[in-house]
Parts: C-alpha cells; sequence; structure tokens
C-alpha cells in the first residue's frame, strides 16, 4: 500500500491544470454579469491573480489566453510577465463569434468576405502563439443555423474544412489546433461543429497537429463523456479538456460540483489509458464562468476538485479490476472503482502540498494571504474585465 501511496503521490505532484484568463474576470450569462469588487482590469493583473492560484495550490502553472479578450501591444513581454510570477501563457482561444459581422457564421459563413476576415483572425492568434511560445490554437465556433433550409449544410461543412486546412498549414511544428464542439447554442437547427465526431473528422483529415478538445459541459444529458475520452485516447485524438460542470445546458459552474462522479469516471479513463502522460499531450484546462462566486477562491476549488478527482482515479486498482473484468464479475469489477470512488483522498493530497512546501489548504491559505483585500483596494479605476471585455 505504501508504494502505490507514493506512486500516487508522485503523480499529483506533476500534475499541471491550466486556468483561464476569463475565468477571473467578471462573468456571467446573457442576462446579467455581476461586477465584484478587485477583479483585474489588464490581461497583467489577470497573471497576477493565476500567480496566486498555482502558489497556494502548486498545480496551475498555466494560464489560457483568450483573443481579443487578452489583446496587448507585446505578446513576448505578457509571456516574460508571466514567467517572472512562476507561469506561462497556454492555450490561444480564438474569438469568432461576437463580432455583428459573424450573426450568420464566421469560417461557414456564406459570405467569402466575412469567412476571410475570421480565418485572418485564427491566423493572429497563431503569430500570437509565436510570440508567446503558446503551443495550442483553441478553436471554438458557433456557427450554425437557427432555421430548415437558411443555408447548405454540406456546404458549410466545405467552408468548415477550407478555413481549418488554412490555419493548419501556418501552424509551426510544435504547435497544433484544439477544435472544440458544442451540441447548440446559439445556434439551434445545426451547428457546425456539433459533436466529438464531427470535430474528430475534421481533425482526422487536417493531419497529427489538429486535435479534438473536449469540453465537459457541452453534451446532452446523459452522454457518457468518458467513452469519448477513452475513445480519443486510443486514437490519439484527445488534444485537451475545458473542464467545468453542468445540470442542464452549458452552465459552465466549477468542475466537480454537480457531479463528482463523472469527474472521477473521466479521469479514471485518463489515467488508465496514458492520458497523464507528458507524452501524451493532453492540456487540463479550465473553462469556467465564476458568476456569483469569488473568482480566485472558485478557481482554486476547481483545481482542488480536479487533483481529488485524479487521486482517486490513480487509486483505482488496475489488476483486480482487469481480473473481475476477464472473470465477468460485473459486481466486483464494479466494486473496484467504488472504492477507489468512495476514498478519502483528502488527507493524501494534504501530505503531497506539505511536502511540496505548501499550506495543506489552498482555500484557507488564499483567504489568510491578504490578496483579496489588496486588490479590492488598489483596482479602483478604469474599466475591469468582464466577459466579452
Amino acid at each position: 500500500m505504501t508504494v502505490v501511496r507514493d506512486a500516487v503521490k508522485a503523480a499529483l505532484k506533476t500534475q499541471s491544470i491550466e486556468t483561464p484568463s476569463w475565468g477571473y474576470g467578471n462573468s456571467g450569462t446573457r442576462f446579467k454579469v455581476f461586477a465584484q469588487p478587485g477583479v483585474p482590469r489588464t490581461a497583467w493583473e489577470k497573471l497576477d491573480d493565476a500567480a496566486k492560484v498555482h502558489e497556494f495550490t502548486g498545480a496551475a502553472p498555466k494560464v489560457s489566453l483568450h483573443i481579443p479578450w487578452d489583446r496587448v501591444e507585446d505578446y513576448a513581454a505578457l509571456a516574460t510577465y508571466a514567467k517572472d510570477r512562476g507561469l506561462e501563457l497556454g492555450a490561444i482561444n480564438s474569438n469568432t463569434f461576437q463580432d455583428d459581422d459573424y450573426r450568420l457564421g464566421s469560417v461557414c459563413h456564406p459570405d467569402a468576405k466575412v469567412r476571410r476576415k475570421a480565418v485572418d483572425h485564427l491566423l493572429e492568434c497563431v503569430d500570437i502563439m509565436d510570440a508567446t511560445g503558446s503551443r495550442d490554437l483553441k478553436l471554438w465556433f458557433a456557427d450554425g443555423t437557427n432555421y430548415p433550409g437558411q443555408d447548405d449544410i454540406v456546404a458549410r461543412q466545405d467552408r468548415l474544412a477550407e478555413s481549418l486546412a488554412e490555419v493548419y498549414e501556418r501552424l509551426g511544428e510544435s504547435q497544433r489546433i484544439l477544435l472544440e464542439y458544442k451540441f447548440f447554442e446559439p445556434a439551434f437547427y445545426t451547428t457546425d461543429v456539433p459533436d466529438w465526431g464531427t470535430s474528430y473528422a475534421h481533425c482526422l483529415k487536417l493531419g497529427p497537429k489538429a486535435q479534438v478538445v473536449v469540453d465537459t459541459g457541452h453534451h446532452a444529458p446523459g452522454t457518457n463523456i468518458e467513452f469519448i475520452v477513452a475513445f480519443l485516447l486510443r486514437e490519439k485524438k484527445l488534444g485537451g479538456f475545458d473542464f467545468n460542470s453542468r445540470f442542464y445546458a452549458d452552465d459552465d459552474l466549477m468542475v466537480g460540483s454537480s457531479d463528482p462522479f463523472q469527474l472521477f469516471r473521466i479521469m479514471h479513463e485518463v489515467a488508465k489509458n496514458g492520458g497523464l502522460d507528458a507524452a501524451a499531450n493532453v492540456a487540463f484546462m479550465l473553462d469556467q464562468c465564476h458568476n456569483i462566486e469569488a473568482k480566485i477562491p472558485a478557481v482554486i476549488r476547481s483545481v482542488m476538485n480536479v487533483q481529488e478527482a485524479t487521486a482517486k482515479a490513480l487509486l483505482v486498482d488496475r489488476d483486480t479490476l482487469s481480473a473481475a473484468q476477464a472473470a465477468g464479475d460485473v459486481l466486483a469489477a464494479n466494486a473496484v472503482l467504488m472504492d477507489a470512488y468512495n476514498t478519502d483522498v483528502r488527507p493524501l493530497l494534504r501530505e503531497v502540498r506539505q511536502e511540496q512546501g505548501l499550506h495543506p489548504d489552498p482555500v484557507a491559505a488564499y483567504a489568510a494571504c491578504g490578496w483579496q483585500e489588496q486588490i479590492a483596494s488598489e483596482r479602483v479605476g478604469g474599466e475591469q474585465a468582464g466577459w466579452g471585455a
């Protein structure tokens, strides 16, 4: 048992969870954004907050950027600023869904001029990757239709493929496309990348530098997300996650808050199929909308939830599980998973943090450090960052 604990602890100490820059700003729903004191006004201040998350968790060294929300004049300087705070810049997220020109789509729009504008933005994002040293270009398209007959479904797929191919050719040797999917919203009749199969088909055609990203909130109720994860890992096409939780649709709640058992099942497939290995290059990113809860503590809590699910997944007795599966012993096999899931791993994680020189309780440590009070008093004036800003 000691050997198992040591192996689990070693794996947890190398875990890296990427936090989203937009998770630190004012965010909300389409109906309301509730402003909070002390939220960042600039990309630089977002990195300051992200550094606090990493300081107290030891597991969040990367930060995803969103363009144009995080647009700055000097991206190399921003990368240096991040490095000075113990961080590095992660995925560059594009935005082809907020301009009025994109009312009927972006890369799938019937007008070639609008498609050109969208592709040029994606190419700009690759330029930013060059400047920041970022590896991943994360693409999510709101493209789709609301009414039967509104546009040609196959023609839209052709436009999508053509646009993706141009961006793919621009990628550097160590860069890749991560193609997200979402089965509805804001398009309600057809969505141009509605599911993992569509994303997988386009990535397969593009080549090895294109992989699928799984947003855990982008599925119909009851979807077996861990099957999708296992399949993509088998095909070496799982590029990363956008971790969050949902009850009904794309709620973007803290990961593990609504269905921690699902998060465990996902991480079990990840751990069992080599997804935690550095060679797998799976990006474990958060994509969350902290609307009513405090921003930084919510991100810390999400990181901790991923850590707990990972620890439980690593405790699964795989030899016993394989034996039960081979024997066709359904109850015994299920019991192996349930035993791991029902294990309280919080004491183990407290040990891991203490061995890393961290406070055993990151949330309490953050609350006591005075950062929240400091930013509330200092970040006065100017325009606070927010969803869509």
